[in-house]
């Protein structure tokens, strides 16, 4: 039977991928590289491979052709689970494919598998079809935030306090939740932090965490807002993509 492993290569920092990591990019026969619009992100994990790849080992690189999203779709769950039956499609035509029985198959995700990436979703609709037979496992990563709260130097959690995750959609729409004092953002595309910025918060905010290129920002939100805002669209212009997320904490 086939295997998959999904490596999980942390944040952006080369350094921070694990020796699990690393055993499992030395132990396959095929790369599966993802097409991203950022040509950085596939530098980067071309710069992961010269790293660690033990003399010797020259697995396969194949490039899985990614079908667009449409990101003006006004259903939004909807048009999120097309794209993913979408992707389904494409992966499972190249990984019959490109992948003999037998063989091991990798894909390199930013940050950790299981947080906010939609590989292990897309593999599990493939095997759910069952038309390619496969099993996989899964390494973990360092995560953006646990980048994030590193860089700044803070606890994720304070004590006996809970965490929320969320995304910049769901900060929009709903706010923050009164029980809750300690909220993780992430996907956000709009600096949803605005919608809440007449509360007494804190901010922690990361871009490009561990690259040459991060930028951080901390303090009282009502008087950082406008330098994030600031200093995001400046490196979106300068770079035409932008990673970032953020710790929102009530004072």
């Amino acid at each position: 039977m086939r295997r998959l492993l999904v490596i999980g290569i942390g944040a952006g920092d080369p350094a921070q991928i694990t020796v699990e990591a690393i055993d499992a990019l030395n132990a396959v026969d095929v790369l599966f590289e993802i097409e991203r619009a950022a040509e950085d992100l596939t530098l980067a994990r071309a710069e992961i491979c010269r790293r660690y790849l033990q003399p010797g080992r020259d697995p396969r690189v194949v490039r899985v052709q990614e079908p667009k999203r449409d990101r003006a779709a006004a259903a939004y769950a909807a048009a999120v689970e097309d794209w993913r039956s979408r992707r389904a499609d494409a992966w499972e035509r190249t990984i019959s494919q490109e992948l003999g029985d037998g063989g091991r198959g990798g894909f390199l995700v930013w940050g950790d598998p299981s947080l906010y990436d939609s590989t292990i979703g897309v593999l599990d609709e493939v095997k759910r079809r069952g038309a390619v037979e496969f099993g996989y496992e899964v390494m973990p990563g360092v995560s953006s935030i646990h980048a994030l709260t590193a860089r700044h130097r803070i606890s994720l959690n304070r004590i006996g306090g809970a965490v929320l995750v969320t995304t910049g959609r769901r900060l929009a729409q709903d706010g923050l939740p009164d029980a809750v004092d300690d909220v993780v953002v992430m996907l956000d595309g709009g600096c949803a932090f605005r919608h809440v910025i007449d509360e007494p918060l804190e901010i922690y905010w990361g871009a490009y965490l561990g690259t040459q290129d991060e930028i951080l920002v901390s303090g009282p939100l009502a008087a950082v807002a406008a330098e994030i805002e600031r200093k995001r669209a400046e490196a979106r212009a300068r770079k035409g993509w932008v990673m970032d997320c953020y710790l929102l904490r009530r004072v």
